[in-house]
């Protein structure tokens, strides 16, 4: 029998949470013995333990800015004809040399709607070969808030696109139709999968030492590790080392500048493979609320402040944070309340406050994923 094989769809514009979360997939199927092509439309962002998946990059475009309204090239130039065209061609001719069982789509039809160009003709293509392969979109747990006429559309393409909806969360903390209202429309196709944490919980360590700050792939961060290094000298924690984790979309210039205003015992550097394990020796950290650092935080019993991206009607941060805090796992400041005064007192009353009980969350999304899909294929003739 031959083994199964998946290809996974994934364009991230501006962070890079949408692309790590493609890979966590793409590493869970691979280990339950599907054969993964992972084909990423972003800028290129460095695999970290793929196992045998098999990479292919697209043409780069991303978000001229955070409103998500322009698309650029890798050069930042505006798109034209001639570029949608050759991105479309190269999709539709990696699909066609693959002859994927399964083909999975990240975000869309929930977003990603400016990709039409290219997620049409896509789809057509698998809705018409024969055998036709599963067809599966693949969504975080928070969607961001559309109008009713875009969620009406997405449950039409649901209904007469995809065979299958996995929903990266888990439903007894923030379930579907919490952020989509039309959930229910498309319930026989949603499949929820727990969050895709790519270790479970670990151990709390004797000591806890540094204060550590990140943001994410740094697109958006900027402000939030600014305003840390003038929060130091204001908090109980000054005498702590502070550890800066700068994503790798900020540029040189900006994590410079960032280093040049540190005091002694801030360290400036960019983020790091192993994140999760500095962040399991923090006594605090201090983030922003995408859905990857989440999820690291959720597997430590490490005291956490999140300050939610809301930039330009941006909702999905901000409803996460908001569950988080009510169930005590975190504490929220808010954008617009980002200063160093706020950022410390925050700091010390995490410091302060009793240890925590991390409330239950399935974290188990990755096994789960790798176990919906392969057993789906194995359904099918």
């Amino acid at each position: 029998m031959n083994t199964a094989r998946a290809m996974i769809y994934v364009q991230h514009l501006l962070g890079i949470g949408h692309y790590k979360r493609a890979e966590l997939l793409a590493l869970a199927l691979d280990r339950a013995g599907i054969e993964v092509d992972l084909i990423t439309g972003g800028m290129a962002v460095v695999a970290v333990g793929t196992g045998n998946v098999r990479i292919h990059q697209l043409a780069p475009l991303r978000a001229a800015d955070m409103t998500f309204r322009t698309l650029v090239d890798g050069d930042g130039q505006p798109l034209d004809d001639r570029f949608r065209a050759a991105r479309r061609d190269s999709l539709l001719a990696l699909f066609a040399d693959i002859e994927p069982d399964a083909l999975i789509v990240e975000t869309f039809p929930f977003g990603r709607w400016m990709m039409r160009f290219e997620l049409d003709p896509l789809l057509d293509a698998a809705a018409a070969r024969a055998p036709r392969p599963l067809i599966i979109s693949s969504i975080r747990d928070v969607q961001q808030e559309r109008s009713a006429e875009r969620n009406a559309d997405t449950v039409r393409r649901v209904l007469e696109q995809f065979d299958a909806v996995l929903v990266h969360g888990d439903p007894d903390l923030i379930p579907l139709e919490s952020s989509f209202p039309e959930a229910d429309r498309i319930g026989k196709k949603v499949f929820y999968t727990g969050y895709m944490a790519a270790t479970q919980r670990r151990p709390r360590p004797a000591a806890r030492r540094e204060i550590v700050v990140s943001a994410g792939g740094g697109a958006v961060g900027m402000a939030l590790l600014q305003a840390a290094i003038a929060a130091r000298p204001l908090s109980a924690a000054r005498g702590q080392t502070w550890r800066l984790l700068a994503g790798h979309n900020m540029s040189e210039t900006e994590v410079d500048e960032l280093r040049a205003h540190a005091a002694a015992g801030t360290i400036v550097e960019r983020a790091r493979p192993d994140f999760r394990r500095l962040l399991a020796g923090a006594a605090v950290s201090v983030s922003q609320a995408g859905y990857n650092t989440v999820m690291d935080l959720l597997s430590t019993e490490t005291p956490a402040i999140v300050v939610p991206f809301a930039g330009c009607g941006e909702t999905e941060q901000s409803t996460r944070a908001r569950v988080l805090a009510e169930r005590g796992r975190v504490q929220i400041v808010a954008e617009s309340d980002l200063t160093a005064e706020h950022l410390a007192a925050a700091i010390d009353r995490a410091l302060a406050a009793p240890p925590l009980k991390p409330p239950k969350v399935d974290l188990s999304g990755m096994p789960t994923s790798a176990r919906l899909v392969k057993g789906w294929l194995a359904e099918r003739p």
